[in-house]
């Protein structure tokens, strides 16, 4: 990473703390074979598929708390710009609206300002990552039955931060040249979710059909 990009991107702009791996535990081994071929330049479409002989589970806690510390770091970088002034309600354009449910406050779709749907996702994502009744850090404790269901879940939700940073906030990106970082970033989780069948295509469709994808066409190369 540049160091204008290291600027942009720094430990004090991080929307939530990162979550991180116990050193020497089987899911500490694969993030760093993960962020091996991610950094070695190898394919992103190569670099998701799962590693012969692992867990699938594993590999998708792996790079669910990955995507979660850097999509969290992306929207850090802009959320001084997302306000309830800017941005009212949580959208991807005038086609699309994400309305907040966790069935404890908000128990039915209810309608939110950017900013607040952004911090009760990340609230709602750090309590899902930090159970370890759903990611479990011990050696030999196995994932719950519905994991992957949570993944999805978590996954889906996540999507949305990218779609309204794209649609809504992608002028800033481009002011502080961190665009080719961010659409890296989109790019290996697209690759990531449509590999391991996470999201329904249909929840990809605000980016497909969006104004930002197509100009970000050139760097995006959809199958």
């Amino acid at each position: 990473m540049s160091i204008a990009l290291k600027q942009v991107f720094n430990k004090d702009k991080t929307f939530r703390p990162k979550r991180k791996f116990e050193p020497g535990t089987q899911r500490f081994e694969l993030h760093k074979r993960a962020q091996a071929s991610l950094n070695s330049g190898v394919d992103l479409k190569a670099a998701v598929q799962l590693p012969s002989g692992e867990d699938q589970n594993d590999w998708v806690a792996v790079h669910v708390v990955d995507f979660f510390n850097r999509i969290n770091l992306i929207y850090g970088t802009i959320c001084e710009f997302c306000t309830e002034q800017t941005c009212p309600v949580m959208s991807g354009g005038p086609k699309y609206e994400y309305r907040w449910q966790d069935d404890l406050k908000y128990k039915k779709p209810t309608a939110l300002p950017a900013p607040q749907y952004m911090n009760l996702l990340m609230d709602w994502i750090e309590v899902q990552i930090n159970n370890e009744d759903i990611f479990p850090t011990c050696v030999g404790v196995p994932f719950p039955k519905n994991f992957l269901q949570i993944c999805k879940k978590i996954l889906c939700r996540l999507f949305r931060v990218f779609v309204h940073v794209y649609i809504h906030h992608f002028d800033r990106v481009i002011v502080m040249g961190a665009e080719a970082h961010v659409n890296t970033c989109y790019k290996h989780f697209y690759y990531f979710v449509t590999e391991m069948n996470l999201i329904d295509r249909k929840e990809l469709e605000p980016l497909t059909c969006s104004q930002r994808k197509i100009q970000m066409a050139a760097s995006l190369k959809y199958p």
